[in-house]
């Protein structure tokens, strides 16, 4: 087989399971001769990978073939897990200046009931596009408001939004309000104060709620609360359930974030952070993973270095943070390895590289047991 068409069959058909028609079967693949990266571990020169439906059954070095597999000859070439964008807006923004192509952001400030996935397009073109650049899975964000709602990972291989959908929910988005106000002028703006304030009374309610309706049910002679869908939709979140996606930039918010995350007792996931490196011992203290954003931002102060959002990576994940990469687009999602690459450049560990956009996006979203690295059991999301 032709290796470009070998490298196209595959980053097309991953997560895809493989059914025998005549023995309704898993159909077994077998690439053999790649040097296999597994990421968790050395890599494996001229190994041996074992796909059986939709799922790696073996990796290793003298692995055998199994009777009526059908065999790829990779030698020469390397296998990588399939890539993770940690966070972009595949299938919800198709043309940004061509609003009836927009599906993003919600009305309204406060909107726990929203799933991204309700919106998400699995025809988009831009989803292909980014499937040939090695990205096999996506974190599809909502946006606006104060809490967006919640976030969900797909494959970019399947039909329809069911077929693609690997987790769902995997977190609420909430943009954590800036003490720095916002560069855009609005006709109406909220005072940051305010919006800080807003966050913190929504949870002490949701906390509350949620006390009131548990002593409703447990006790009979207590009237339960009448029903608050925003309150309602809250509730895994102020229980611990359901992490806590924090978009978050400068300094003064990172820091803010923390002691706010800390206080409420919730898990929390930082996303942009552009200002990282400027409070990285703190994110590390708490045990805090990051999702970074774009790496063309410019610097945040006239102050900072114009390698600063290239040498954030490499800061952070040196203190101890556990990093991941993403595109905050639809269009620049094809991208992400060379945010990988420019972060390299300027400091980061290649392997660590590598990993911030297989496992440790597996880790920090949840999903490790199923993606990430080349391993036996996981999905068979392998780039050639």
């Amino acid at each position: 087989m032709n290796r470009r068409l070998l490298i196209f069959c595959f980053l097309i058909l991953c997560g895809v399971a493989f059914v025998s028609a005549e023995t309704g079967k898993p159909n077994v693949i077998v690439i053999k001769g790649a040097t296999v990266v597994t990421v968790t571990g050395d890599p494996i020169p001229g190994g041996t990978i074992v796909i059986e439906g939709d799922r790696i059954a073996a990796v290793g070095k003298d692995i055998p073939v199994p009777a009526g597999a059908e065999v790829l000859d990779a030698t020469g070439l390397f296998a990588y897990p399939g890539m993770i964008d940690a966070g972009c807006f595949l299938g919800l923004q198709e043309i940004r200046m061509v609003r009836a192509t927009v599906d993003s952001q919600e009305t309204g400030r406060v909107n726990p009931q929203v799933s991204a996935l309700e919106a998400l397009r699995p025809d988009s073109m831009h989803i292909p596009i980014s499937l040939s650049t090695g990205i096999t899975a996506a974190l599809v964000l909502p946006s606006g408001g104060l809490i967006s709602g919640k976030c969900g990972l797909i494959k970019l291989t399947g039909w329809t939004t069911e077929e693609m959908t690997i987790k769902d929910p995997v977190a609420m988005v909430v943009q954590f309000p800036s003490m720095r106000g916002s560069r855009r002028p609005s006709a109406t703006p909220e005072p940051p104060s305010r919006n800080l304030q807003d966050l913190q009374e929504l949870f002490d309610q949701a906390r509350y709620y949620g006390q009131a309706v548990r002593a409703g049910t447990d006790d009979k002679t207590i009237p339960l609360p009448d029903f608050n869908e925003t309150l309602q939709f809250m509730q895994p979140v102020v229980n611990g359930e359901l992490p806590v996606l924090f978009s978050v930039h400068s300094e003064k918010d990172i820091q803010d974030c923390v002691d706010f995350a800390k206080k409420e007792k919730i898990k929390a996931v930082f996303m942009g952070v552009t200002d990282g490196w400027k409070a990285a011992d703190k994110i590390a203290e708490a045990g805090i993973p990051v999702i970074l954003g774009s790496m063309t931002d410019m610097p945040s102060s006239w102050d900072d270095g114009y390698d600063a959002i290239y040498r954030n990576p490499s800061i952070l994940n040196k203190a101890g943070v556990k990093i991941a990469f993403s595109s905050q687009s639809s269009s620049l999602a094809k991208d992400l390895p060379y945010m990988a690459g420019k972060a390299a450049a300027f400091g980061l560990d290649r392997e660590e590289a590598l990993k911030a956009v297989t496992i440790y996006s597996a880790e920090i979203l949840g999903v490790a047991d199923s993606m990430g690295s080349l391993e036996k059991g996981k999905l068979a999301n392998i780039v050639l």
